[in-house]
């Protein structure tokens, strides 16, 4: 890819939450947790590779990390990138949820 991501290092995980799976089911919709360098084409070129679907739209968005306290002492968590990715009609994502 053209600034340096390799397709296989875009995708981190999928999200398998209560809403990302009735996103999945009523709209085509998945949702992806990704480098937060990666851009919409580095997402969109991952994806079709990856799982050999059509994708005809991407969603991003920066989730920012949670300000953590333990006693007196404050952390704060990672920042992470967050895509919605639409397939073509007739295409999908075969995404298993660990138990």
């Amino acid at each position: 890819m053209a600034d340096g991501l390799k397709f296989e290092s875009v995708l981190k995980r999928p999200i398998l939450t209560e809403k990302s799976t009735q996103e999945t089911e009523g709209g085509n919709l998945y949702s992806f947790e990704v480098d937060l360098r990666a851009t919409k084409l580095n997402i969109k070129t991952a994806i079709e590779k990856f799982y050999k679907v059509k994708v005809t739209r991407v969603h991003t968005l920066i989730v920012r990390g949670k300000v953590r306290r333990v006693g007196r002492y404050q952390g704060q968590a990672a920042n992470w990138k967050k895509a919605m990715v639409r397939l073509a009609p007739g295409n999908s994502i075969e995404l298993v949820e660990a138990k």
